[in-house]
C-alpha cells in the first residue's frame, strides 16, 4: 500500500550556527528517521549538548541513516544505543569501516579525559565520567548495516533511501529521502571536484527540498595546487633544519598529505627528510584505501609510494621518542584540530621553538586549540599547562577536504531541477547566511538559516 501523501517533518537537533552535531530528524507516517548522529564538538557550551537529552526519545527512532564516518556525523551514536536506540544504522560499506576505526576511538579517548580530570581533580563532576567508553562504542557497531551507493533501500516502511557520492572521505554520501509524496535531500559534507585523492561528488538527486552544508559559504580556497602550496610551507622549515608538525584528521586529510609529501619528494621538490605517521587510526585507513579503489584517484604505484615514504609510530614510547629527535623532519598525526591525540604532545614539544612550524590543513571548528593556532594565540592549554607558542603557523587553504563556497554553487547549480526550499547547516553563522545570499539571489531558489531545534513542515509536491 503507498504511502499517504501527507509531507514529512524535519526537526534540526544540530548543525545549526555550528558545523558539528549534525543530528536531523524526519517524520514520516509515523515513522522517525535520524539523519547523521554527530557529537558536538568546539565551544564548552555546544560540547554540554552532547550530555543534554537529544530532544527525542533514542527508543522511539525506527533507524538512523550516516552520511559518513567523521564524529561530527557518526560520534554521538554509541550515547544513543546507551540511552535506548535498538534499530539498525544504515550507511555505505566504506562508512561502517572507518566507523569500526573512529568510534572506538572516540570513546578510549572520552575515558582518557575523565581519567585525567579525575587524577587532576580538573572537573565539577566527582567522579568525571565518559560521555560513552569503548565498549559502549564497539557494541554500538553492531548496528550499522552496510548499503551500497546508487540503490533504494527502505529504511522503514513507507520510506525509499538511496545513498550518493559526495567525494569528501571514503564512503561520504548525500543521502536522498522519499516518502509521504515529496522528497528530501541531505548532501552531507561536499567534496572537491578536483580533490587530490577524492573523486568529485555527483551531483545533487532530485529533490523537493534540500538540506546543504556551508562549512565554507563565506569562502574561497586558495587558488593554488595543494602540492605547490605544501611545498612552499615545508620548503622553508625544513631547509632551517626545523620540524614540521601537521594535525591532520585521521579519516581523508592525513593520507591526501602523505601523498603529496611523497610525490614532492619524489621529484625533489621538497628535502627527502625522515616523515613520521603518528596516529594508528591513520594508519588503519591508509591501508583500508587499497579496499576501495573505487572512491579515491591513487593507483597502486601512488599508494605504495605513500607507504615506502612513511615512517609509522605505533607506540606510545615510539611517540614519546619522537619528541626528543631533531629536525628536519614532518610528523603527521591527529587530530586535525588539536583537540585531542598525540599530535598535542608534539605541539608541546615543538610548538615553542621558532624554527619550527605547525600546519593546519583542514577546518578549525571554533573554540578548539586549531581554531585558536589559526587566530594567532602565542600559547596553548594543553594539559592542564599554558605551552609558549613560537613555531610558525601555517594554514593550508588548498588540502581542505570540503568544497568552498564556489564549487558548492557550482554543486547546486547541477541539480536537475530547482528545490521548492533549501535549508543552509552545517556552518558558522556568517557562512550559513552567506551561502543562503548567493542561493537566493544567483539561482532565485527560496533558501534560510534554520534555528537549533526548529522543525518545519515538508509538505508534498
Amino acid at each position: 500500500m503507498a504511502a499517504p501523501l501527507d509531507g514529512m517533518a524535519l526537526t534540526f537537533h544540530g548543525a545549526t550556527g555550528t558545523v558539528t552535531g549534525s543530528r536531523y530528524l524526519i517524520e514520516c507516517g509515523g515513522r522517525r528517521v535520524l539523519v547523521d548522529c554527530g557529537l558536538f564538538q568546539g565551544w564548552k557550551q555546544l560540547r554540554l549538548r552532547n550530555w543534554a537529552p537529544p530532544g527525542f526519545d533514542p527508543a522511539s527512532l525506527d533507524v538512523v541513516i550516516l552520511t559518513h564516518a567523521h564524529l561530527d556525523h557518526s560520534g554521538y551514536l554509541p550515547r544513543l544505543v546507551m540511552d535506548g536506540f535498538r534499530g539498525k544504522v544504515c550507511c555505505t560499506p566504506a562508512t561502517r569501516s572507518l566507523c569500526a576505526l573512529l568510534l572506538p576511538d572516540s570513546g578510549r579517548l572520552l575515558e582518557e579525559e575523565a581519567e585525567y580530570a579525575n587524577r587532576k581533580g580538573s572537573s565539577k563532576h566527582h567522579p568525571a565520567q565518559p560521555l560513552y567508553g569503548e565498549d559502549e562504542a564497539r557494541r554500538s557497531l553492531g548496528h550499522l548495516l552496510p548499503t551500497p551507493f546508487d540503490q533504494d533501500f527502505d529504511p522503514a516502511p513507507g520510506i525509499v533511501a538511496r545513498f550518493r557520492p559526495a567525494g569528501h572521505i571514503l564512503g561520504a554520501a548525500s543521502v536522498q529521502l522519499r516518502g509521504g509524496g515529496t522528497t528530501v535531500l541531505f548532501s552531507g559534507d561536499i567534496g572537491r571536484p578536483a580533490d587530490a585523492l577524492m573523486r568529485a561528488p555527483e551531483p545533487p538527486a532530485e529533490c523537493e527540498w534540500l538540506v546543504v552544508e556551508s562549512t565554507y559559504g563565506n569562502r574561497l580556497h586558495a587558488p593554488v595546487d595543494a602540492s605547490a602550496e605544501l611545498a612552499a610551507a615545508l620548503g622553508p622549515v625544513l631547509a632551517r633544519g626545523g620540524v614540521a608538525v601537521i594535525p591532520a584528521f585521521a579519516v581523508g586529510r592525513a593520507q591526501l598529505l602523505l601523498h603529496l609529501i611523497a610525490h614532492l619528494q619524489g621529484r625533489q621538490a621538497i628535502p627527502r627528510v625522515p616523515v613520521y605517521l603518528n596516529s594508528p587510526m591513520a594508519t588503519d585507513v591508509g591501508a583500508m584505501l587499497r579496499d576501495y579503489r573505487d572512491e579515491h584517484r591513487l593507483d597502486d604505484a601512488a599508494l605504495s609510494a605513500m607507504v615506502q615514504g612513511t615512517r609509522i609510530v605505533n607506540s606510545v614510547e615510539e611517540s614519546k621518542a619522537l619528541n626528543r629527535r631533531h629536525g628536519p623532519m614532518i610528523i603527521v598525526s591527529a587530530s586535525g584540530m588539536a583537540t585531542g591525540g598525540r599530535v598535542l604532545h608534539h605541539i608541546t614539544a615543538f610548538g615553542p621553538d621558532a624554527n619550527n612550524a605547525i600546519l593546519l590543513s583542514g577546518f578549525q571548528a571554533g573554540g578548539t586549540r586549531g581554531a585558536k593556532l589559526a587566530a594567532g594565540a602565542t600559547s596553548l592549554r594543553i594539559y592542564g599547562q599554558d605551552v609558549p607558542i613560537r613555531a610558525q603557523v601555517i594554514q593550508l587553504g588548498a588540502a581542505s577536504a570540503h568544497a568552498d563556497a564556489d564549487e558548492l554553487m557550482a554543486w547546486l547549480r547541477a541539480a536537475p531541477r530547482p528545490p521548492r526550499g533549501v535549508f543552509v547547516t552545517h556552518g558558522e553563522p556568517d557562512a550559513s547566511d552567506a551561502l543562503r545570499a548567493r542561493i537566493e539571489h544567483e539561482l532565485g531558489w527560496a533558501a534560510r538559516v534554520p534555528d537549533y531545534l526548529e522543525r518545519v513542515a515538508l509538505a508534498p509536491g
